[in-house]
């Protein structure tokens, strides 16, 4: 069995989206601004939608672990940009750093040994720690791919046939 430490090491890795899927930088790199709003035919987001969504979502999660006086966010449309493309140019950059920032801070929660990654958040229903580290790793995952096929679609991943 593995001790706790190296379970901790384990989270905090695929936090970070390394291992057998594409992670979260390379999915985002060198995205054309001219197609971050762009949703393309059979897909339901546009680049822009998943990476607020991705951002916000996860900051929800990290919020909901460490904060006492943490209130519920209304499903779905606090989860999601009201808007297909960035508000203006910076607002990508923005939601990337977030991003970024949200997760190093998850990582953090996770590696820091003083943290029961199995007790009950107190003000939740049952979750712990190692749960929500485990949702942000699925979630982050499948938004991920989602933002892979998006730029597939429109012809801008390096897999993308020409």
């Amino acid at each position: 069995m593995k001790t706790l430490e190296e379970q901790r090491t384990q989270l905090v890795s695929a936090l970070a989206g390394k291992g057998a899927h594409v992670d979260f930088d390379a999915a985002i790199a060198n995205f054309p601004a001219s197609l971050r709003g762009q949703k393309p035919e059979g897909a339901p987001h546009t680049a822009w939608q998943l990476l607020e969504h991705l951002r916000i979502a996860q900051a929800d999660i990290l919020d909901f672990c460490i904060n006492p006086n943490y209130k519920e966010m209304a499903w779905p449309d606090d989860y999601w940009p009201k808007t297909p493309a960035p508000p203006d140019e910076s607002a990508w950059d923005r939601s990337i750093a977030a991003f970024r920032h949200d997760l190093k801070a998850m990582q953090s929660l996770v590696a820091d040994t003083s943290r029961d990654l199995y007790k009950r958040i107190p003000h939740g229903d049952g979750q712990t720690l190692f749960r929500e580290a485990l949702l942000v790793i699925d979630h982050n995952s499948y938004h991920v791919g989602q933002l892979v096929l998006v730029r597939n679609l429109l012809g801008i991943w390096p897999a993308a046939p020409k």
